[in-house]
């Protein structure tokens, strides 16, 4: 597995990083302080997850005055869609052979 999966991984395991990254896919640009108010966290919390998000390429931000924007960065989820799809097709592979093997041995 390559480091962009780990990243990936390692950044998306953690409940909170998953869904600030969940909310702005499903609702769009937020700011810091929209974020904080559904997230159960402290709004220093919040920061340090979208830090560790914009390191992972996940998020990007935009400032506006004394606010900043964070939004979805989609692409940066390619590898993982890509890792999945190959492991898709390897697990598809093998369910295949097995079920060839289980209709020769009725045989």
């Amino acid at each position: 597995m390559s480091n962009t999966h780990e990243v990936l991984f390692k950044t998306l395991a953690d409940p909170t990083r998953r869904a600030l990254f969940e909310r702005l896919c499903r609702e769009g640009e937020q700011t810091v302080a929209a974020l904080t108010a559904g997230a159960g966290v402290s709004q220093p919390a919040v920061s340090k997850h979208l830090g560790v998000l914009k390191q992972a390429g996940l998020v990007s931000d935009r400032h506006e005055g004394r606010q900043t924007h964070y939004c979805a960065q989609l692409e940066a989820l390619a590898p993982l869609t890509d890792w999945a799809s190959q492991m898709t097709g390897f697990w598809q592979s093998r369910f295949d052979d097995l079920e060839n093997l289980l209709k020769r041995m009725d045989q």
